[in-house]
């Protein structure tokens, strides 16, 4: 069993939509996706990951369902230090890093601070929903593992967000989002793919191969974005 999950390209969040940048990043995308045997497309509902996928798919001739739990991870927390509603990620690192709950898998949701939102609710909503596709296909959560009916060479592409992606890759390989989403970047329009390592009968466990690929922008002399990255400092507005 092969997923890949793809990022949207290069967003215009205010349109919901797609830069022109991101037009041509879903365009060198698609030629790459093109190239691939798929089993099934799936689609985050958001007008993003809708636009960069209509290429892929369109290049493809074949649809994608559509499911609600693949948009962005949306459950807001309190700022611990404002008070204020944000994303439950981009924590300092002078905080999370000091709190051992957050950095447990079977623990996190439960801190003080996923608390103020419904971060349990919807991270169980998202890995019923992986693992419902999942199921499907023959490969049922058993503890932290999959026990697969027989073995299975699928390939599923997934077209959504870099949170939600980070969310399902920890039910995925038992790791705390927090430690996904602060150490690692997924760039717009990149891929990620997970497989099965399956070297026991009916005993599956997913391994990722690699993380945020852009080699499709690299081959085609197209700068990668770094929307949603911050590498520089940010200044205090005096």
């Amino acid at each position: 069993m092969r997923l890949i999950f793809i990022r949207h390209a290069e967003p215009d969040y205010a349109k919901d939509s797609l830069t022109e940048k991101g037009w041509r990043e879903a365009g060198m995308l698609a030629e790459r996706v093109s190239r691939w045997k798929v089993d099934a497309f799936y689609c985050s509902p958001l007008g993003r990951a809708k636009d960069t996928a209509s290429l892929s798919l369109e290049k493809c001739s074949a649809k994608a369902e559509v499911f609600d739990w693949l948009q962005e991870f949306n459950a807001p927390v309190l700022d611990p230090e404002t008070g204020k509603e944000r994303l439950p990620w981009d924590l300092w690192p002078g905080y999370w890093t000091k709190v051992p709950q957050l950095q447990n898998v079977d623990t996190f949701a439960d801190s003080d601070l996923m608390r103020t939102g419904r971060v349990k609710e919807e991270y169980a909503r998202v890995c019923a929903g992986i693992d419902g596709i999942l199921k499907e296909r023959g490969y049922i959560r058993d503890g932290k593992m999959y026990r697969a009916r027989q073995h299975g060479e699928d390939t599923l592409v997934f077209f959504c967000h870099m949170g939600v992606t980070f969310f399902i890759l920890s039910h995925l390989l038992n790791i705390s989002p927090v430690n996904l989403i602060h150490g690692m970047f997924l760039a717009p329009s990149s891929v990620t793919v997970l497989t099965t390592e399956e070297v026991r009968p009916k005993e599956a466990y997913f391994r990722c191969q690699m993380v945020g690929d852009t080699s499709h922008l690299y081959a085609a002399g197209e700068p990668v974005s770094h929307m949603g990255y911050f590498a520089e400092i940010l200044k205090e507005q005096r």
